[in-house]
């Protein structure tokens, strides 16, 4: 169930000239990051400063540059031959801010509680995303209510005020959609890797080196070799 993220794609092509203009300029990847954090903020004070709908414009022109800087960092890192391993935990970092900083705006406007609930909710789909990235398995985004659904839902507060209903939506839809991604990540992890013989070929090469030179590592690299080469970095943001 992907949702809104299906988009992505015609949505990346979209903003293919950007990118261009972006790389020709050498603009960092990590500076988009931070606009988008930028920009969530800023739909944030026009949501608790303005009333429905005036807050309408400003918020849905701000969190769809957040969706499009969100979307560009990466590409544009990949693109450029940027993408390093402190660029993806910025990524990372980025969109997690820009979640709760944005549900900030909602502090004047409902319950701290809620706006707290909602925070947590929003988070979780993400967590579980990431934990299943760290055991091997392939990053899951989308929806039923992720990142892009969670914008359009602000959006809807904008114009018509419903502060609290639209917490509540953001709060459990979130919640469910971290089970989605929780249950597809089990079956996937649950299923027996295949090993690549290159990848045992290659441990294989590295168990020899190391017992020819007589270091003492033969079981813990033959351990290595039974298990299977670990999963790749994500290279990329």
């Amino acid at each position: 169930m992907n949702g809104l993220y299906a988009l992505k794609p015609w949505y990346a092509d979209r903003l293919s000239g950007a990118r261009a203009a972006l790389a020709r300029h050498g603009v960092s990847p990590d500076t988009l990051t931070v606009a988008g954090v930028a920009c969530a903020a800023g739909a944030a004070a026009a949501l608790a400063w303005l009333p429905a709908p005036l807050a309408a414009l400003p918020v849905g022109v701000l969190l769809a540059a957040r969706l499009a800087f969100a979307n560009l960092d990466g590409a544009l890192a990949r693109d450029t031959g940027r993408t390093t391993r402190r660029g993806s935990v910025l990524n990372e970092l980025g969109d997690r801010a820009a979640d709760l900083v944005v549900l900030a705006g909602f502090l004047p406007l409902a319950p701290l509680w809620l706006v707290l609930l909602a925070a947590l909710g929003a988070t979780l789909p993400s967590w579980v995303s990431l934990a299943g990235a760290a055991a091997g398995a392939p990053r899951r985004n989308g929806g039923p209510v992720g990142k892009t659904e969670r914008c359009l839902l602000i959006v809807v507060a904008a114009v018509s005020g419903w502060a609290v209903p639209v917490l509540w939506i953001v709060a459990v839809g979130s919640a469910v959609t971290a089970v989605v991604r929780l249950g597809w990540l089990w079956r996937v992890l649950g299923t027996p890797r295949q090993v690549e013989v290159a990848d045992v070929v290659q441990e294989a090469d590295v168990v020899h080196a190391r017992v020819a030179d007589g270091d003492g590592t033969h079981g813990v690299v033959h351990a290595r070799v039974r298990g299977g080469a670990g999963p790749e970095g994500r290279g990329g943001r």
